[in-house]
């Protein structure tokens, strides 16, 4: 089976974007990780198709796979090069646009400038809907929030780096939520030389997440700035997860740490993530790039 395809990315954060609009494809999960591959299909940290409406109220649907084949629920920096792909592709003629995604909807501006804005709504706080087992744990007052701390010798700690040294801590203390995907958000003295290799997989599949977590390590810079790194659930760490980043930032806020608008940092450029506070959304802005278009015969599966 051919199909065509557009590559782009935000911030890094890249995607192989599918028209389905008028029919769906109808890949499956192998096919899904033959496109995400990057030495023998395209190459993407997600795979994101583009739908037609599911309801009268929103003007496109939105579905996103990672590069494991399995479903998630949302992806913010895939949301920017989303209103980029269905405007540049005359699928809608539209500054904004709502999109329904897996667990609700988001709106999308894109801008003169170029920058997109995306209303990521609010986050949710209740662990059973992260979701997140907190049964025999007890939440540490921070803030006006808490913090979770989990026992980092259990659960698969690497026998190279045996709890209490440098690199394999003691104790993780977590701030968990969901920005419509589950995230534990970490801070650490120095994002560039923690061991999000070592962390990362093991906070991402820590048994109290059912569904798995993706990983942020914010390392606050001032009040309104911070440098993040993410290891996403099913694609491992990313230059940029837009997600993260408003996961990381409301964590922040909540602990007393950040202002309401904060410059993130990522590995492959900087977000402006903004929130005023319990029952506000989040926003974020930020770039979207096409890189180039394409064909692919992808194999039965």
């Amino acid at each position: 089976m051919r199909i065509n395809f557009t590559k782009m990315h935000g911030l890094g954060n890249d995607f192989v974007v599918l028209d389905e609009i008028q029919q769906l494809i109808g890949l499956t999960p192998a096919q899904i990780r033959f496109l995400a591959d990057r030495h023998f299909g395209v190459g993407a940290d997600q795979v994101l198709s583009v739908r037609a409406p599911t309801s009268a109220d929103v003007d496109f649907a939105y579905v996103i796979h990672n590069a494991d084949g399995e479903t998630v629920e949302h992806c913010g920096n895939g949301a920017r090069c989303f209103v980029r792909y269905v405007r540049s592709k005359g699928l809608t003629d539209k500054r904004t646009i709502r999109v329904s995604v897996a667990k609700g909807q988001i709106e999308l501006t894109e801008g003169d400038d170029g920058q997109v804005r995306v209303d990521m709504g609010e986050p949710v706080f209740e662990p059973a809907e992260v979701p997140f087992d907190t049964e025999s744990l007890t939440a540490e007052p921070c803030g006006d929030w808490h913090a979770w701390t989990l026992d980092a010798s259990l659960h698969g700690a690497p026998d190279s780096a045996r709890m209490g040294t440098a690199v394999w801590p003691a104790e993780m203390s977590l701030g968990v939520l969901s920005m419509g995907n589950p995230h534990a958000v970490q801070v650490v003295g120095d994002v560039d030389t923690a061991p999000i290799d070592l962390w990362g997989p093991w906070v991402e599949r820590h048994p109290r997440f059912p569904n798995r977590v993706n990983a942020g390590f914010m390392q606050i810079v001032s009040r309104d700035h911070i440098k993040l790194r993410v290891y996403e659930r099913g694609a491992g760490e990313t230059l940029a997860c837009g997600t993260g980043a408003c996961a990381a930032v409301v964590t922040g806020i909540r602990w007393g740490l950040l202002n309401e608008t904060v410059s993130v940092d990522t590995r492959g450029g900087t977000l402006t993530v903004a929130w005023a506070g319990l029952g506000q959304p989040v926003w974020m802005t930020g770039p979207a790039t096409a890189v180039f278009e394409g064909a692919i015969d992808v194999p039965d599966a």
